[in-house]
């Protein structure tokens, strides 16, 4: 790339990151807001007044530990059985062919196409029919949530990790073979390092659509307070007398630091992952 065309990408890059960045600036900053200049008309990209009576509103609410440990739950174990599933699954998508494999891999796809809000009314007549069989899975249970959003990542996660599995030569299984490795051990000490950067990639992705749910926690956790996740949590100061903004951005700031955290610890294979799956 020329001098010129690379001054103009940096450029464009720069732009582009301070779009996406500005929100979340201005959602750090009404969180140190006070409510005077929050609700003021006139505006501005600082604050005179810093205060944290924002997050103290938001630590002293009732119940966030729980909510918090709520959402922990659900993120952590859909991310460690969607990252097992979708391994296993690639697997056997890359290395075998059976009859159908076309038609799954089409359906993978389709599955990724269909708006979640189409999906939410079924989806909740559903948890409701499971819950008679599996009362831990039903509605009001942390397990429907756990359910549907694997039902979400599992296809994205089968779909990035395929092409990761199908970039191992098929020669180095051979060379294990001879070495006296069983196809289990091939997978799970060769195979599965070398796929690493995919899975944690799409980890990040899971991770990501499970922690900031509202949509399904809304609908599936009807009355079971003390079962509700942190999303949820911020819902409380949203009151017909008028809506706590300074709590809400505040709220959202610590909703966000976990998701950094979880980015920060994973951005190293992040990049690499990701061109993978391109590539793949």
């Amino acid at each position: 790339m020329t001098r010129p065309g690379r001054a103009v990408a940096e450029v464009v890059a720069v732009v582009v990151a301070v779009v996406v960045a500005f929100p979340l600036y201005w959602m750090a900053l009404a969180a140190f807001k006070p409510q005077a200049e929050i609700q003021s008309t006139d505006p501005r990209p600082w604050t005179t007044a810093p205060t944290l009576d924002n997050f103290r509103r938001v630590f002293t609410l009732d119940g966030l530990g729980g909510y918090f440990v709520n959402s922990v739950i659900v993120a952590v174990i859909v991310v460690l059985v969607s990252m097992l599933l979708s391994f296993l699954a690639a697997v056997a998508l890359t290395r075998f062919r059976f009859r159908g494999r076309t038609v799954l891999l089409v359906m993978l796809l389709v599955a990724q196409m269909v708006p979640v809000e189409a999906l939410t009314i079924p989806l909740f007549f559903l948890m409701r029919q499971v819950g008679t069989a599996v009362p831990e899975f039903g509605l009001n249970h942390l397990g429907s949530l756990v359910l549907v959003h694997l039902a979400f990542s599992l296809p994205l996660a089968i779909w990035m990790l395929r092409g990761f599995v199908a970039a191992v030569p098929v020669e180095l299984e051979e060379a294990a073979t001879l070495d006296g490795a069983s196809r289990a051990r091939f997978v799970w000490q060769v195979l599965f390092p070398l796929v690493a950067p995919g899975l944690v990639s799409a980890s990040v992705l899971a991770f990501i659509h499970a922690w900031n749910d509202f949509l399904f926690a809304k609908t599936f956790i009807i009355s079971a307070t003390e079962n509700q996740t942190l999303p949820m949590a911020i819902l409380v100061f949203f009151t017909p007398e008028g809506n706590d903004w300074g709590a809400i951005m505040a709220g959202s700031v610590i909703m966000t630091i976990p998701v950094l955290v979880f980015f920060v610890i994973v951005q190293r294979r992040l990049v690499s992952g990701l061109a993978g799956a391109v590539k793949g």
